[in-house]
């Protein structure tokens, strides 16, 4: 007898990516007891897993023990009270819970985040000094901020290259990349500007909680809104990096023609021509001109490595 095994069928509908059904795709044979199913797993035990009986296959996840040992929550009078681990302090400002379980005694501490109500934050065992230690190097965002033609872009993808070649693990939040995806419900009035900064800023620090070297590329034209994803993380992990190439230069290039659009008035609300960009007071890094000439994308880039270096944030 075959028993058909069957994989999921992606499908859009709306803006939502959903699956929806399944086909028939590999023919298997049957298991030789003919019993198929999973073993009921008991509440809040520390080691759990599954069996397939029949086929002999066992999967089972197994709690290190210095979870065990250096649990980031202790229970007294009932109430969750928040202990930090020595050198991690990924989260440190969020009432936690430790993910092993609450006891039948134990209340959780709820949190109101914006329009979120009665959330918990659990707290794991596995916490970002722990990866960092795994990827040897210390995760950051790197923002680059400037105007449109200034070579953004280009130098992300340059850092991205330079990092990957010293072994490093980074990853890229191109704006326009993300406007394709997670934030193509957004246009660009003010207020939706606001919200694609806040939005990257996000995933931004949950990419340097996993230890990764996020480089966020994007005109980021607020002032406000920059400093408020430097605030997301902790001090020293938001390396701003401010691409100070005059406008009549970014113009002059125009590499994907929307100046010329906006000077014809068929693009409207765009930075430089008629909305603001305000330049950063504070960055970490400043690329400029010098004397009227550009270093290329990789001497730049080298000099982001360089500070990244002497930072201590290509090692652990």
């Amino acid at each position: 007898m075959i028993v058909r095994s069957l994989r999921f069928k992606m499908t859009t509908i709306g803006k939502c990516s959903s699956i929806y059904r399944t086909s028939p795709e590999f023919d298997l044979p049957e298991p030789s007891s003919g019993k198929l199913g999973f073993q009921k797993l008991p509440a809040c035990n520390k080691s759990f897993g599954f069996s397939i009986f029949g086929t002999e296959v066992k999967t089972s996840f197994v709690a290190p023990l210095r979870a065990i040992e250096a649990s980031t929550t202790a229970h007294v009078n009932g109430k969750a009270e928040n202990v930090r681990r020595t050198g991690c302090d990924s989260n440190d400002d969020m009432p936690i819970n430790d993910c092993h379980g609450f006891s039948g005694n134990s209340i959780p501490q709820m949190s109101t985040i914006g329009n979120s109500t009665n959330i918990v934050w659990h707290k794991c065992s596995v916490e970002k000094c722990d990866r960092e230690e795994l990827l040897q190097q210390r995760g950051c965002v790197i923002w680059i901020t400037g105007l449109s033609g200034s070579g953004k872009s280009t130098l992300a993808c340059a850092l991205g290259r330079g990092l990957h070649a010293r072994g490093k693990l980074t990853y890229i939040l191109d704006g326009d990349n993300v406007r394709h995806g997670l934030n193509r419900d957004l246009s660009f009035r003010a207020e939706d500007r606001a919200e694609n900064i806040r939005r990257i800023g996000e995933v931004a620090k949950l990419f340097a909680d996993a230890g990764i070297i996020c480089i966020a590329s994007l005109i980021s034209p607020y002032r406000k809104e920059r400093d408020a994803c430097r605030a997301l993380l902790a001090e020293g992990d938001f390396i701003e990096v401010f691409m100070d190439v005059p406008l009549h230069v970014c113009e002059a290039r125009d590499p994907k023609g929307l100046y010329k659009l906006a000077r014809a008035g068929k693009i409207k609300g765009f930075t430089g021509i008629d909305d603001p960009y305000e330049p950063p007071l504070k960055s970490e890094i400043i690329l400029h001109q010098n004397r009227g000439l550009f270093d290329s994308p990789n001497d730049l880039a080298d000099t982001v490595i360089s500070y990244l270096d002497e930072k201590g944030y290509l090692k652990a």
